[in-house]
């Protein structure tokens, strides 16, 4: 039975690491970081994980503005209030939370934000820097996962990491933090050529394609460390029955409430074979709130 790695104990771990210089940083006189969130419209899962995020602020001192605006704002008046946080030097990041409404550009409004505010790490400045190694925001996800692996002692120099996606957000920044730690890296996606016989290759495997329970635990190989970045929330039986034949708690949950979330890996399968794996929920998806919090502390610092 493999180990479960508890992403949710380790994000607290980095939430208390952030209020804590937070509070070093307010008895020496500064003031607290400042993290500015922007939801367009009323999403109701956006509306949720802004919700997660600004009890994050509350919770480690970090203060939080909320803007509100209809889903009707055009995008010029999007991109006018992003310039006007840019220009307030009382905000030290910015979050436009994902998705837009469908007439917006989201790439032009997360471009629109300097830099130096872009907590998110999806900034084509700090993805440069990142390619290049150098020190800037890095997306909040990939990030985490990495503190994550180096918390739980997953060594990862000469493994063969294979990272099953290819997003700005998470794929490409995750498959460039592992060649930093010396890890020989994979991309793989949806037209990679026998895609199972390739993850069966991966010391590490990391699942990050928005497919519920596509990694099959004939696809892990025996031993190896399973990161799940998906979130999905199934309300199919048929699927279900497909994908929670080792798990009888999801059947039950999915039977009883109509509806369960879960990773991109069948978790039940994978414990099996796998030694080290996140679950799905309470793995990669708070620690994606704990980095945001730990951009927003960095994005404050002087220099």
């Amino acid at each position: 039975m493999a180990q479960l790695l508890d992403g949710k104990a380790h994000a607290q771990r980095i939430l208390d690491e952030v209020r804590t210089q937070v509070a070093g940083r307010a008895s020496a006189g500064a003031r607290p970081p400042c993290l500015a969130v922007v939801l367009v419209g009323e999403d109701p899962a956006s509306q949720v994980y802004v919700r997660g995020k600004v009890k994050a602020c509350a919770e480690t001192g970090i203060r939080s503005l909320e803007f509100r605006p209809p889903a009707e704002l055009p995008q010029a008046e999007l991109e006018a209030l992003i310039d006007r946080l840019n220009a307030d030097p009382e905000v030290d990041g910015i979050l436009v939370q994902l998705p837009l409404p469908g007439h917006q550009d989201a790439k032009r409004a997360l471009h629109r934000i300097a830099p130096g505010k872009d907590v998110d790490g999806f900034h084509p400045v700090n993805q440069g820097l990142l390619l290049e190694g150098l020190p800037g925001l890095r997306p909040c996800t990939p990030s985490a996962c990495m503190r994550m692996l180096a918390a739980h002692g997953v060594a990862l120099k000469g493994l063969h990491a294979v990272v099953l996606g290819r997003s700005e957000i998470v794929g490409k920044p995750m498959a460039l933090m592992l060649l930093e730690q010396h890890a020989t890296v994979t991309i793989a996606h949806s037209r990679t050529r026998d895609l199972p016989g390739l993850c069966r290759q991966a010391d590490l495997l990391v699942a990050a394609v928005g497919r519920p329970g596509l990694v099959e635990g004939s696809w892990i190989k025996p031993g190896a460390v399973v990161v799940d970045v998906g979130i999905n929330r199934i309300e199919d039986p048929d699927l279900g029955q497909r994908i929670f034949r080792a798990e009888p708690r999801k059947l039950a949950t999915l039977r009883d409430k109509g509806a369960v979330l879960c990773g991109d890996v069948r978790f039940g399968e994978a414990m099996e074979v796998a030694s080290a794996v996140t679950p799905v929920p309470g793995g990669v998806g708070p620690l994606t709130i704990a980095g945001l919090m730990a951009n927003t502390l960095q994005a404050s610092l002087p220099g």
